[in-house]
């Protein structure tokens, strides 16, 4: 089971100085995650955006943009779409979980050196099993096949699914997808399903990856009479945080798990990493549950 991170120092500075790095990034939640946190702790966090469509820069320029950071006394940055490939071979070192994944998107600046590690997986992990862990979870159906599965189809592997099934549109996405996790996971059974309802049938559970169902793409990612009330449902969607697709598996029977979890509990990961304190992860997902009232 993989869960230890890349053992670092935290900061050595009075204030902790963290970003985020990504396209169209600027309704993240990031930064109130980050900052509430620490000034609940009592620590000077200051978390900047930083979005390449704003400043200007691309995938060939997050090398100088990286030591423009380090210079400029940041500790650590979080990488988002469409970064967190291009970062890996941009690091010194790298966590077992980023280098498996090949994706970053927690980047550590340390005495000019780059350490990367992925908090998307154990993330999805934490926040499932606090609430959907006693669940069967042998079977498992993913919809989408992008950065986001990776993470998620990697953390169930890790939690002893036996049979992951992948669909997405997107072919040759899947299949590329189901051959990476199979390699990782030799013991179980990696396929890419031809359609959405050969991926889902006979499993304990699904997850929906691609972003249908966001605000930008309504609707649903597939026919929800593919769903039986035995099957507990998991979106990775936060923004609306009960998508389309939650709200038909739930009339159905279904236990559901919405993504606000998974992006408190990423964040929160990163968080340890840049601070070196953990977090209260109940508070931080009570601040995120009672900020997404207040939208």
């Amino acid at each position: 089971m993989l869960q230890s991170p890349v053992a670092v120092t935290g900061p050595a500075r009075s204030t902790i100085l963290c970003g985020l790095i990504g396209s169209g990034i600027g309704g993240s939640r990031s930064p109130a995650m980050h900052e509430t946190e620490a000034r609940a702790l009592g620590l000077p966090l200051v978390y900047r955006i930083l979005d390449s469509d704003v400043i200007g820069f691309g995938a060939d320029d997050l090398g100088t943009f990286l030591k423009t950071m380090a210079a400029l006394g940041f500790d650590g940055t979080n990488v988002t779409h469409p970064f967190k490939q291009a970062v890996v071979p941009l690091m010194d070192e790298l966590s077992e979980a980023a280098a498996k994944l090949g994706a970053v998107n927690t980047v550590l600046l340390r005495g000019g050196r780059l350490i990367g590690d992925n908090t998307d997986w154990s993330g999805y992990r934490a926040s499932f099993l606090a609430s959907l862990g006693v669940l069967p979870r042998k079977r498992v159906a993913m919809v989408g096949a992008g950065g986001a599965a990776s993470a998620v189809g990697y953390a169930h592997l890790d939690l002893g699914a036996e049979r992951l099934a992948i669909f997405d549109p997107a072919t040759q996405r899947a299949e590329a997808l189901a051959r990476r996790l199979a390699a990782l996971f030799p013991d179980a059974e990696v396929i890419a399903a031809g359609s959405a309802a050969e991926a889902i049938k006979g499993v304990d559970g699904v997850v929906q990856c691609s972003p249908v169902g966001m605000e930008s793409h309504p609707g649903l990612p597939f026919d929800p009479a593919l769903l039986t009330r035995d099957m507990w449902v998991s979106d990775v969607i936060y923004f609306p945080l009960e998508t389309e697709l939650l709200k038909a598996a739930k009339a159905i029977g279904c236990a559901t798990l919405n993504g606000g979890g998974m992006a408190v509990m990423q964040a929160a990961h990163a968080f340890a990493r840049f601070t070196g304190r953990e977090p209260d992860t109940e508070r931080m997902l009570a601040d995120f549950a009672a900020a997404s009232q207040a939208v």
